[in-house]
């Protein structure tokens, strides 16, 4: 690394609030691509003359491209660096959205998808891994913590932009307007992101990188953490699938009505990601995470028990018992990935790659499961039995392979 390498990590950690923005825009990139097309599936299939099961592959496929491609790209970024790394995927990322405006069919649209999906997700992985460089363990769980209310919002906004971009410009609009932040963010990453992967990490091609692998699937510590995070966060992703079904199939409630109760707990989770931010370096990363974990099992509990006791109730009865789960799940879950990645920090972002992919992998098995044993269901009572063994497993993962592991 040069002088002029280590005066721009100098600058990075002096002035926080400034890495922050750009890492918050980096990792808005995939959470947005994702959920910013949704809107505009079924008018896009009925254009390109595929039915509406086929048109939701854009969105699917693209979730599984988010999960294999942090397998990929936080271990391309030991190899190669994190700066490098981070502009290939967003210019492939404006590259693909310029190919699916060209694309003249649904299958030529969910091919450029799905390769969006392994790009724009570059951000999300590197992101966590750039932070760890740059901090200790404490303070980077407060970082991921912050940089988290990226994943929170780009979702909730992603739909109103495309929404109003299909009706006033267009479909072709959404993946311009994609191809448009991405180049700009692309450019501020090239001039304000500093090289930070230390040097101190070896570069010594795919053996290596399986010697990394290896020495973090061996370490008792590593495995807890990446299991508390997924099982933790998986508790969101069962909710995810299964709300929609409890909500307006079971309680005849209508789409925008479950919408304004699922943006209660986004901002649960937001609260639980500043809370992190503030208190994680005063308290540490293991009792935030045993907080996180209380709650979301007294959440869990306490859906089980309204939807025991009060079977005719709305909404309320499965949405304020998961504010806790989502409060929770903001204090573990930035914790939890910065223990994962600080287990082993020359190898930071292939931590951060195999963390991410059994989130989200764990997550959307999560997700599916619930939906298709809701449908047999004449009450939401699976989904809080569920959230109760999901949350359990996270607790029975902190104890035994977390906490068992520095007793011995």
């Amino acid at each position: 690394m040069d002088a002029s390498s280590r005066q721009q990590m100098s600058e990075a950690r002096r002035a926080p609030l400034k890495l922050l923005a750009l890492l918050m825009a980096m990792t808005a990139i995939g959470p947005l691509s994702l959920n910013i097309l949704g809107p505009s599936l079924p008018g896009l299939a009925q254009r390109m003359g595929a039915d509406a099961e086929y048109a939701q592959l854009a969105v699917s496929l693209y979730l599984f491209g988010l999960a294999f491609s942090q397998l990929v790209l936080g271990p391309l970024s030991d190899r190669f660096g994190r700066r490098p790394v981070v502009l290939a995927g967003l210019f492939l990322t404006v590259l693909t959205s310029i190919g699916s405006i060209a694309a003249a069919s649904m299958e030529g649209i969910i091919v450029a998808r799905v390769l969006q999906s392994l790009s724009a997700s570059a951000g999300m992985v590197i992101g966590r891994a750039i932070i760890r460089d740059l901090y200790d363990r404490e303070r980077a769980a407060s970082m991921i913590g912050w940089v988290a209310t990226a994943m929170v919002v780009a979702p909730m906004i992603a739909p109103l932009i495309g929404g109003v971009l299909d009706v006033t410009f267009g479909w072709q609009s959404i993946f311009i307007f994609v191809a448009a932040l991405s180049a700009a963010i692309a450019l501020w990453t090239y001039v304000a992101l500093p090289e930070t992967k230390p040097n101190h990490v070896k570069t010594g091609g795919i053996r290596h990188l399986i010697r990394d692998a290896r020495a973090l699937f061996s370490n008792a510590t590593f495995n807890g953490y990446v299991l508390v995070s997924a099982l933790g966060s998986a508790t969101f992703f069962a909710f995810l699938g299964g709300g929609p079904y409890v909500v307006i199939a079971m309680m005849k409630r209508s789409p925008a009505e479950y919408g304004g109760w699922f943006a209660i707990t986004a901002f649960a989770y937001l609260l639980g990601n500043m809370v992190t931010a503030r208190l994680t370096p005063r308290y540490g990363l293991d009792r935030m995470i045993r907080a996180g974990l209380t709650l979301e099992i007294i959440g869990a509990v306490l859906q089980v028990l309204a939807v025991a006791y009060l079977p005719a109730g709305g909404p309320e009865i499965v949405f304020f018992p998961q504010c806790f789960v989502s409060f929770g799940n903001g204090l573990l879950l930035p914790n939890a990935i910065s223990g994962a990645i600080s287990v082993r920090p020359q190898a930071a972002g292939t931590a951060s790659g195999i963390s991410g992919f059994t989130q989200f992998a764990i997550g959307a098995a999560a997700a599916q499961f619930m939906s298709h044993i809701l449908v047999s269901s004449a009450t939401p009572q699976p989904l809080a039995l569920v959230m109760v063994i999901l949350a359990g497993a996270a607790v029975l993962s902190f104890v035994a392979l977390v906490r068992g592991a520095k007793k011995s």
